[in-house]
């Protein structure tokens, strides 16, 4: 008698990173750092722990991705969808969320596995996200995510800042003391360009070859990290750091971080910050 074995999959709503990005948007959206559906994560996935809920063979369709991704080919990503609100993605993540592997011959197609239930697809940003991947992967061997948002503070202080990475990293190292440990390797700036392109995508990669942290002039800032709760730290720092920043300008600040403070930390916790920064 021929029996045939049926391999069982668990919820993927309920799988660990799924409710890792369901808890991570609901944060985002509370914060206000994402308001309508503004802002976009991505987030690589291992074969091994996606196939304890998916059969990774079955594939729902395949959607244009609008570059080639040939470097990411086989890889597996958990990406918000365009034109999606972060309020809605814990209560309907199926919907809002999308798992797809990179495939086609040069990596130009998103084979989707699972989500965009509504026949929708990923963020109009992916060519973006997938070109900081590749960068960031290239410098950082266990990186996995790319996080945009717009958080209100930190898009303020750089209206009013120049676009100048060395003094926008100053201002912020000098605000609070945790900024230059958190991210030593200080905050990269574009200035302001049309989102949603692949030009505007090539020019944040080439930023993340160097900075985890990279400013859309007027528009928001892209974080990343080995997993969500760095890339949303980093930003989340920033972002503190920026509001005490903007609360204290136009007014005769008594007490400002010392260079020297600043080089004692980066000497207690030995870190190598962003030159010319504190020379």
């Amino acid at each position: 008698m021929n029996t045939e074995i049926v391999k069982t999959f668990g919820d993927v709503a309920n799988a660990p990173f799924v409710k890792e990005m369901r808890e991570t948007t609901a944060n985002m959206y509370r914060l206000g750092w994402d308001e309508r559906n503004g802002g976009n994560i991505s987030m690589m996935l291992n074969e091994s722990e996606l196939s304890k809920y998916l059969d990774v063979n079955k594939v729902i369709r395949t959607i244009p991705i609008g570059f080639n991704a040939k470097e990411l080919i086989g890889k597996y990503f958990i990406v918000t969808g365009t034109g999606k609100y972060f309020k809605n993605v814990d209560k309907d993540p199926e919907t809002n969320l999308g798992i797809f592997r990179i495939g086609g011959e040069n990596g130009e197609t998103a084979e989707l596995l699972w989500g965009y239930a509504d026949g929708g697809k990923f963020t109009s940003e992916l060519p973006a996200h997938l070109m900081s991947h590749i960068a960031r992967l290239s410098v950082d061997a266990e990186h996995r995510v790319v996080l945009h948002s717009h958080p209100t503070y930190t898009i303020a202080m750089n209206a009013i800042c120049p676009i100048d990475e060395i003094d926008f990293t100053r201002r912020l190292w000098k605000s609070n003391t945790e900024a230059i440990v958190v991210f030593p390797d200080g905050v990269g700036i574009l200035p302001c360009m049309v989102c949603g392109t692949n030009l505007i995508g090539e020019a944040t990669a080439e930023k993340m070859k160097k900075f985890r942290l990279v400013m859309w002039t007027n528009h928001g800032i892209y974080g990343t990290g080995k997993n969500l709760d760095e890339a949303f730290g980093l930003v989340e720092t920033v972002e503190k750091t920026a509001q005490l920043y903007m609360l204290t300008a136009g007014f005769d600040n008594v007490n400002v971080i010392p260079d020297e403070v600043l080089k004692g930390l980066a000497e207690l916790w030995n870190l190598s910050p962003l030159e010319g920064v504190l020379d």
